[in-house]
């Protein structure tokens, strides 16, 4: 290859470049010649314009900034265009909430401006706190506090003998996804939903409140969807298909993702004033945040609430911005990379941050390509829309372009907000290696060692301080070995790829050190939060940057993609083992539970005065056919131990045609992880290894199949997934085998 650019670099590079003549080399080259392009004073500049108003789909700034990303496409040289959707996505015409009584005490409304922030003036444009997707409705009636609203919280209130049933709950931020606690809620037969922070999660329970600090003050209020995404992103009205302007929809009344009851966020000032007057039972010690109030659960003649909501139910046009380098020897095989533009308000740290870091790299691989640098592989970036309200753009664009993408995509790399501290990465396993690989040499901003470096400190010094830590991630960083990547749930706009396609991914951002979890989804993530309490002067803007560039370099680049199936195998063993302990721990769960039952042990424990019942009973945990999963795991690991040995071996000595033939046979070796049934009641969500889980929304279920059915006691289910699930994975091990034998030239 013929380094024109090389000019850019320095002569020591140069010479090493020239005298080695090796992949590897060129490798060093280009990756110093990225970090040379990457500039924080660039991002400064692009978030500061980009957060100048607010960026809510439909938003006028939001299409401008889709239309500024296009320019500056177009000016790093890439070959850029706008793709466009029309989505149902509501918006507020007027909420109401107020305690009922002879004279009404109104709540909520916009959050107020704070003196420090000049951007939280800027709200003539902006919407007041409310989440999409809920159902509009005018409700008054009693309140019960719910702590959460997960399943469990359920069960403790039955066990005081409260039913939610024609009240509105009130739960706060936490313990699983914002949109399950207004569905949860109206599945107990709920008529409506409040949602608060806690200042115990991200307030004056953390840090010092903004502006002083970073947490979250009185008067802030966490926006979100509430769209039912368990079931499928995207738009609720064209499930599986692109929402294009002549697609096929469903009506608003049959859209199974829309919910039925009107739900509001609120702040915590405004929840003290509905907690403090509850009456009923106090409250488990652990529904207790940090309110200076005793926390009681409410109920019949507890606090009275009013609470309406009415929106604007129209379409809305979104604006996809792609971007492509075209590959010189495989062009029909694709490296996406995505980021999110859209916003709740200005979104200055989720997306702006993450958004700002993909536009250095695209400089950076721009001026490469001025400068004579051509990919192997085509190099997609892409700037979505609609992500806050439910993975739109990405997931319509997905839908839209499925065929070609299952054709030609190797991978999808995201990115969303990031923040200052440690490095985070969640990915399919078999880019484990990769991840680690590049970890080991970005170095870190404020510290000068490598973002592994800073990754196995945290670890060993949490463990110390009697921290929770992961007990593999301990173990990698004790060991020297590379650290452990986290499984992919939901919550960011790598799902249609993973989870409906097929297609592997990686998910990355620094945080840790940065406080954005206290003004998240807020009037007051903005400019000045970021640059003043998230990433000062955005260092680890750069710093993500020079990570994910090198990634797109080496997948685009090397000659077979970057990965490394032993760890795939590895990971699922140990998920394996988690359902296998899960299946026994139940068992014996629900053998101690019937016995405290029968032995009237919950009665006798209960404190007179205040009485709590025994658990209902549960059917009974039977034994699951577990072993066509265990033999599968076994073939697997074994499969990817032998390709993994055969391409360390003889990897780098192909010949051209059968290197050809092995980049073709696993490109597309993770859809095969694809069940075309999909998982019990949400077919959409078709990978038998990866998924959110139907009770923790973002966070990720793995063999989700198996483990849900197991944790929700349905058996059969259980049993039919383990061969499901056991079906796929041997043929991920054949593929490999197959693989190895073009590696071995036999």
């Amino acid at each position: 290859m013929t380094f024109r650019w090389k000019a850019l670099i320095g002569a020591g590079v140069l010479a090493m470049a020239a005298a080695a003549g090796a992949q590897v080399a060129d490798r060093k080259a280009l990756e110093t010649a990225l970090d040379a392009s990457v500039s924080s004073t660039d991002q400064l500049g692009w978030l500061k314009q980009m957060t100048a108003g607010p960026n809510q789909v439909g938003s006028v700034h939001d299409k401008a900034n889709a239309e500024f990303e296009l320019a500056r496409f177009k000016a790093f040289g890439w070959d850029a265009k706008i793709e466009t959707f029309q989505v149902l996505y509501p918006t507020p015409i007027s909420t109401t909430l107020e305690i009922a009584g002879p004279v009404p005490v109104k709540l909520g409304g916009q959050e107020p401006p704070v003196a420090a922030d000049p951007d939280s003036t800027n709200t003539a444009d902006a919407l007041p706190p409310y989440v999409a997707y809920q159902g509009d409705g005018d409700v008054t009636a009693d309140l019960v506090y719910l702590n959460y609203g997960m399943p469990d919280d359920y069960d403790a209130l039955a066990r005081r003998g409260i039913d939610v049933r024609g009240k509105i709950v009130i739960a706060r931020y936490g313990g699983g996804w914002r949109g399950l606690k207004p569905k949860l809620a109206q599945e107990h037969g709920a008529v409506g939903c409040i949602i608060y922070s806690d200042p115990a999660d991200d307030g004056y329970g953390r840090s010092d409140v903004y502006p002083k600090g970073g947490a979250r003050p009185s008067f802030g209020v966490q926006r979100g969807s509430v769209q039912d995404m368990t079931l499928y992103p995207g738009d609720p009205l064209t499930p599986g298909i692109g929402a294009t302007a002549g697609a096929k929809r469903l009506t608003r009344a049959n859209a199974p993702t829309i919910l039925r009851i009107p739900a509001l966020p609120i702040s915590y000032g405004d929840a003290q004033k509905l907690l403090v007057g509850l009456t009923g039972p106090v409250a488990p010690a652990n529904w207790h945040g940090a309110l200076p109030l005793t926390y009681h659960m409410g109920g019949q003649g507890s606090v009275k609430v009013h609470l309406a909501v009415t929106s604007d139910w129209s379409m809305k046009t979104l604006y996809d911005v792609v971007a492509t380098l075209k590959g010189a020897t495989e062009p029909d095989r694709w490296i996406v990379r995505g980021n999110h533009h859209d916003a709740w308000v200005f979104g200055a740290s989720d997306p702006l941050s993450g958004q700002v870091a993909l536009l250095s790299e695209a400089k950076a691989l721009g001026a490469l390509w001025a400068q004579g640098w051509r990919p192997k592989r085509t190099i997609v970036y892409t700037s979505w829309d609609g992500e806050e309200p439910g993975l739109l753009g990405s997931t319509e664009w997905a839908e839209e372009h499925a065929a070609e993408l299952k054709a030609k995509a190797i991978v999808y790399v995201n990115t969303d907000n990031n923040g200052r501290g440690v490095l985070g990465a969640e990915a399919s396993h078999d880019y484990q290696h990769l991840i680690d690989s590049v970890a080991n040499e970005v170095m870190d901003p404020e510290t000068g060692v490598s973002l592994s470096a800073r990754q196995r400190a945290e670890a060993r010094v949490h463990a110390f301080d009697g921290a929770s830590v992961d007990p593999v991630a301990l173990a990698a960083a004790e060991k020297g070995d590379d650290m452990p990547v986290g499984a992919l749930g939901s919550g960011s706009d790598y799902s249609a790829f993973l989870q409906h396609l097929g297609i592997p991914s990686i998910n990355l951002g620094f945080g840790g050190e940065d406080e954005s979890g206290g003004v998240y989804h807020s009037l007051y993530d903005s400019y000045y939060h970021m640059t003043t309490f998230d990433d000062p002067g955005l260092r680890y803007g750069a710093a993500l940057s020079k990570t994910v560039g090198r990634i797109i370099l080496r997948l685009a680049d090397d000659d077979t993609p970057p990965q490394r199936f032993g760890d795939f195998a590895s990971t699922v063993s140990r998920y394996y083992g988690e359902v296998a302990k899960l299946e026994a721990d139940r068992r014996a769960q629900d053998d101690k539970r019937d016995q405290l039952i029968a032995a009237g042990d919950f009665r006798l424990a209960s404190d007179p005065l205040k009485p709590v019942g025994a658990p209902s009973a549960k059917p009974a945990t039977p034994h699951i056919e577990l072993a066509p999963l265990a033999n599968a795991v076994d073939r697997l690991k074994a499969s990817a131990a032998a390709y993994d040995r055969a391409y360390a071996a003889r990897g780098a000595t192909l010949s051209p045609d059968r290197r050809l033939k092995l980049n073709a046979l696993l490109a597309t070796i993770d859809q095969l992880l694809l069940d075309d049934t999909g998982l019990p009641g949400r077919p959409w969500f078709r990978n038998m290894v990866y998924a959110p889980g139907r009770f923790t929304g973002y966070g990720a279920k793995t063999l989700p199949g198996v483990r849900e059915a197991i944790e929700e006691r349905r058996f059969d289910d259980a049993n039919a997934y383990a061969i499901r699930t056991a079906r796929v994975l041997d043929a991920y091990a054949a593929r490999l085998d197959r693989a190895r034998v073009i590696v071995e030239g036999s």
